[in-house]
């Protein structure tokens, strides 16, 4: 279970949120929406322990997630709307690098696989400098194929960037872990159908005083 407890978060003069209590069961796809600004980023970077809020708790099973440190980490798979894709890797490099990076290493066999499940089969050995924004999102998201394991994903707009057949692909694979009673917390502007029991956070910008 993932829990907050009277969340807050402050970003220069904006109070972002405040008071937030969030509950969220094994099996649950958690859909954090909002217009720009209103703090969902921050919401997700907070819950993976990246960034500290204004005031308030995140739990883990119960437990203070800053206590528990990298227990929790290693539970959680964490990909960011920013692709974390290193240019000078190869799209096999960027794999296994982001695997053992999150405490889950893995041969490359396993890394292939991955890159073949989100349809870059066949670019193992391509620099990702010369791969387009769809193909470095899907670099990106290879790694889940790889954390099946992670009781928790943290997904920033995941579905950027992706065709029909990569949405596709990524709403199946986001129902087979919650059907493994896993938690998916993500955000999208895109209309998108959420496989499994989705629940729903509306953000509201806040705005500056003055």
């Amino acid at each position: 279970m993932l829990e907050t407890i009277d969340l807050e978060c402050t970003r220069g003069e904006r109070q972002l949120f405040t008071g937030l209590a969030l509950r969220v069961e094994a099996g649950v796809c958690l859909h954090v929406a909002g217009e720009n600004g209103a703090g969902k980023t921050s919401l997700l970077r907070i819950l993976c322990g990246l960034l500290s809020p204004t005031a308030g708790s995140v739990h883990w099973t119960g437990q203070d997630i800053r206590k528990l440190r990298e227990d929790y980490w290693h539970v959680l798979s964490y990909v960011g709307h920013l692709n974390g894709v290193k240019d000078d890797l190869t799209a096999l490099e960027n794999v296994r690098f982001a695997a053992a990076l999150a405490g889950h290493p893995t041969e490359e066999a396993g890394a292939r696989h991955a890159l073949g499940a989100v349809g870059l089969a066949g670019f193992e050995a391509s620099q990702a400098r010369f791969l387009s924004q769809g193909q470095r999102r899907r670099i990106g998201l290879a790694r889940l194929f790889l954390a099946r394991e992670a009781k928790l994903w943290i997904l920033d707009e995941p579905f950027t960037a992706l065709d029909v057949r990569g949405v596709a692909a990524l709403s199946t694979l986001i129902g087979e872990q919650l059907e493994r009673g896993s938690i998916v917390v993500l955000t999208t502007h895109q209309d998108v159908p959420l496989p499994g029991r989705v629940e729903r956070l509306d953000l509201h910008a806040a705005r500056a005083p003055g």
